[in-house]
């Protein structure tokens, strides 16, 4: 058992019976398999939404594998988070066609909009704002990825029309 392991915040998914049992059937559904790491870090961030340092640790164990490959990939990859999201998320991209169009404007005007930072929840728990680096629609930048739906040609004036879709 790791360090990370022994002393886990009583509000870790880790100590809540029930969101163990998903944690427990998910690795040991995918433990031996090809893949086995990603795999299941992407189920595990499906069904309980984010993946904390314990649970890291916890899933290197059971995977059998170093827990720094688990923690490369929940890092590397910005699907990841070690933190609950709000009820949508808000992704900022930041690839360079984006960020010359206008991403760094659309940013402050959702932290002044929502009087929330980068990587930080409304208080309501209702919008998580985010970047990430890359969403692969250049020629529509700049672009903005709402939940699941990708949004071009995003303007800052624009933006509180679109959120007020987003909070309904």
């Amino acid at each position: 058992m790791s360090r990370l392991e022994k002393n886990i915040p009583t509000s870790d998914p880790l100590m809540n019976p029930e969101k163990r049992v998903v944690i427990d059937r998910i690795l040991i559904e995918n433990k031996g398999k090809d893949g086995a790491v990603m795999v299941a870090l992407n189920e595990l961030q499906s069904q309980i939404g984010y993946i904390t340092e314990p649970m890291e640790a916890y899933s290197a164990r059971i995977l059998n594998v170093p827990v720094s490959v688990v923690h490369g990939v929940t890092t590397f990859y910005s699907f990841f988070t070690n933190r609950p999201r709000g009820k949508h998320t808000i992704k900022f991209c930041l690839g360079t066609a984006c960020y010359v169009g206008g991403t760094p404007q659309l940013i402050e005007k959702a932290k002044q909009l929502l009087n929330i930072d980068v990587g930080q929840t409304t208080p309501d728990g209702n919008v998580t704002l985010e970047v990430c680096r890359c969403v692969g629609a250049c020629s529509q930048a700049p672009v903005m990825v709402f939940d699941d739906e990708v949004e071009g040609r995003v303007r800052a004036a624009r933006f509180p029309e679109i959120m007020a879709t987003v909070s309904k």
